[in-house]
C-alpha cells in the first residue's frame, strides 16, 4: 500500500481517535488496548497509529522490560496492574501480561505449571477489569515466517533499526511453529465473551494498522462529544519578536 494512500485513509480515523480521547476525558472512561503478536509484526507502528495524535499525558504507552528480582517475587499480574489507567486515561500495552503465554513459555523462561496457572487465572483477572468498567481490547498481530525473516534482516542491515533486533528475536527464529502452538493454546483459554481476542493480518503493515484502528473505533461506544468553545480574542497590539539577553540560539542549519 502506498504511503500517500495510507496517510489519506488514516487521517480521518485519527480525528476519530482524538474525539474518542476527548470523550474518555469528559466521561471518565478507562481504556486498555493490548498489542501482542509475532516478532516484527508491527506492534510499534500500530501503537503509533493510535497514539501519535493524542495527548501523551492522557494516552500512555507501556512497554515493560525484563522483570526485576523484586518483580519476579510478586504476584504475576502485579507489575501490570500498576500501569492500568485512571479515569479519563488510555493505556496501550506494547506486549502485556500475555508474555507468560508466549515468549516465556516458548523460550523456557517460565515453568509449565506457571504457564498453566496463568492461563487459568487470566480470564478471571480480565473479568475483574471489565466488570469494574475498563474497556479492554486485545489484538494479536500476525505475519508469515517469510515476512518475519525479511523484517529481521532489514533490522540487521539498517543501523537506525538495529536496536529493534534483540538476542531473543534471533533465538526465536526457528521457533515459529512453537509460537503458533503457544498462541493457539492461549486463544483457547483466554478468548472469552467479556475479553475476546481480535487477530489482524500484518503481512502488509499499513493495511494492518488501518484495519486495527478501524476495528477499535467501531467497537467503542458512541464517542461524540463536542469540544468546549474557546474564546481566542485578538491581541489588540503588534505581536512581539523573540529577543535574547543572556544567551542566543545556535544558527539555523544551512539550506544548502
Amino acid at each position: 500500500m502506498k504511503g500517500k494512500d495510507y496517510e489519506a485513509a488514516l487521517e480521518p480515523m485519527q480525528e476519530e481517535l482524538v474525539a474518542m480521547a476527548r470523550w474518555a476525558r469528559v466521561t471518565g472512561q478507562r481504556i486498555v488496548v493490548l498489542f501482542e503478536g509475532r516478532d516484527t509484526a508491527g506492534k510499534g507502528g500500530a501503537i503509533r497509529a493510535v497514539s501519535e495524535r493524542l495527548n501523551p499525558r492522557q494516552c500512555h504507552i507501556v512497554a515493560l522490560g525484563k522483570p526485576t528480582e523484586d518483580e519476579q517475587g510478586q504476584w504475576y499480574f502485579q507489575r501490570y496492574v500498576a500501569h492500568l489507567p485512571t479515569a479519563g486515561e488510555i493505556v496501550l500495552f506494547d506486549r502485556s501480561w500475555y508474555n507468560r503465554a508466549g515468549v516465556e513459555k516458548v523460550m523456557g523462561f517460565a515453568e509449565p505449571e506457571q504457564v498453566e496457572r496463568f492461563l487459568d487465572q487470566v480470564p478471571t483477572f480480565e473479568k475483574m477489569l471489565v466488570d469494574d468498567g475498563i474497556l479492554l481490547f486485545k489484538y494479536w498481530l500476525g505475519a508469515d515466517q517469510e515476512r518475519q525473516e525479511e523484517r529481521l534482516r532489514e533490522r540487521l542491515e539498517d543501523p537506525l533499526k538495529r536496536w529493534k533486533l534483540s538476542p531473543i528475536d534471533l533465538a526465536a527464529r526457528d521457533k515459529y511453529d512453537a509460537y503458533t502452538n503457544a498462541r493457539e493454546e492461549m486463544l483457547r483459554a483466554t478468548h472469552t465473551e467479556w475479553a475476546p481476542w481480535t487477530l489482524v493480518d500484518f503481512n502488509d503493515q499499513k493495511r494492518g494498522r488501518l484495519t486495527l484502528v478501524r476495528d477499535l473505533l467501531d467497537r467503542l461506544p458512541d464517542t461524540q462529544c463536542e469540544p468546549a468553545a474557546i474564546d481566542f480574542p485578538d491581541l489588540g497590539s503588534e505581536p512581539l519578536e523573540e529577543t535574547y539577553g543572556v544567551l542566543k540560539p545556535i544558527e539555523n542549519f544551512p539550506e544548502s
